[in-house]
């Protein structure tokens, strides 16, 4: 049996390779570069898109189970190919966004494909990636330690990729978790205040917190370039989630205010799926500390 991984060079997937081959199972990486890819030996890497659909027909060839990186433009082609493959099952990388209504267009569009193909099927539905603190306020504190934020006690379940990863993998071997959704949160209730003091408790230095309006928290994250500059208008709501463009609402938190509520019914933690304990925040800050140096 072998199992294609999509998306096998992110934060996620390349977890996902690492599970599945300490399970001992036949893993095949899809990566646009395979070439430097830093995958561990034993790995079949191969090159493909799942934007250009037609480079995945030999990739596809003798799988049996699929981790699915989220592209919903060539969803529907993408899981024609799989079907006509003799692809059995496929867990999609999905969003919490989905359980909630929000998302429309990204990651539901492919959850609908997979489904309507008749495949077995699993959506991960993660929350607030943890790693998106390291995208962000990474930049800044490693040239100066100090994080801009205008939200310092707003709070979120940040959840560590590797859990994400662990869910998949756990999908993709076992039979029980077919034609299941699994919304995850990580295992801690957090404002951003407390995730940077968790940070510098890794790093064991001070990290200070600059509180600043929304707009100037824009500006800073647009002249800092990369992940934050391209996310910086859906994260601090100057569009919706279809990229629409919208208002910033005030925060939803202040200090010393009621926090809101926990995550909605059906969300789990990852050892809901894999028996072991959820990582929490400061295990993750620890696990990215030279990241952040």
């Amino acid at each position: 049996m072998t199992i294609l991984v999509t998306g096998a060079t992110g934060h996620v997937g390349r977890r996902v390779v690492g599970q599945l081959m300490e399970a001992g199972e036949s893993v095949r990486a899809l990566t646009r570069r395979p070439d430097g890819s830093g995958l561990p030996a034993g790995v079949q890497v191969v090159a493909g898109d799942l934007a250009q659909p037609r480079t995945l027909p030999d990739v596809l060839a003798g799988v049996e189970k699929m981790f699915l990186f989220p592209v919903p433009e060539t969803a529907r082609e993408v899981v024609d190919l799989a079907v006509k493959a003799g692809v059995r099952r496929v867990v999609v990388l999905s969003s919490a966004t989905v359980t909630t209504g929000w998302d429309t267009e990204y990651h539901l569009p492919v959850e609908r494909a997979v489904e309507a193909s008749g495949l077995e099927w699993t959506h991960v539905r993660p929350g607030e990636f943890a790693v998106n603190s390291l995208h962000m306020w990474g930049p800044s504190i490693r040239a100066r330690r100090t994080v801009v934020e205008p939200y310092p006690a707003l709070i979120g379940t940040p959840i560590h990729e590797w859990d994400i990863a662990d869910v998949a993998a756990a999908s993709l071997v076992e039979d029980r978790h077919v034609n299941t959704v699994y919304t995850l949160a990580g295992p801690q209730t957090l404002s951003r205040r407390e995730q940077v003091a968790a940070i510098a408790e890794a790093l064991g230095e001070e990290i200070r917190l600059e509180e600043v309006t929304v707009a100037e928290a824009r500006a800073f994250y647009h002249r800092q370039g990369g992940w934050a500059a391209a996310n910086a208008d859906f994260l601090l709501g100057y569009e919706d989630y279809s990229g629409v463009e919208s208002v910033p609402d005030e925060p939803a938190v202040r200090e010393g205010a009621e926090p809101p509520e926990a995550p909605g019914t059906g969300t789990v933690t990852a050892d809901a799926v894999t028996g072991r304990p959820p990582r929490p925040y400061g295990e993750w800050a620890r696990d990215h500390t030279a990241d952040f140096r």
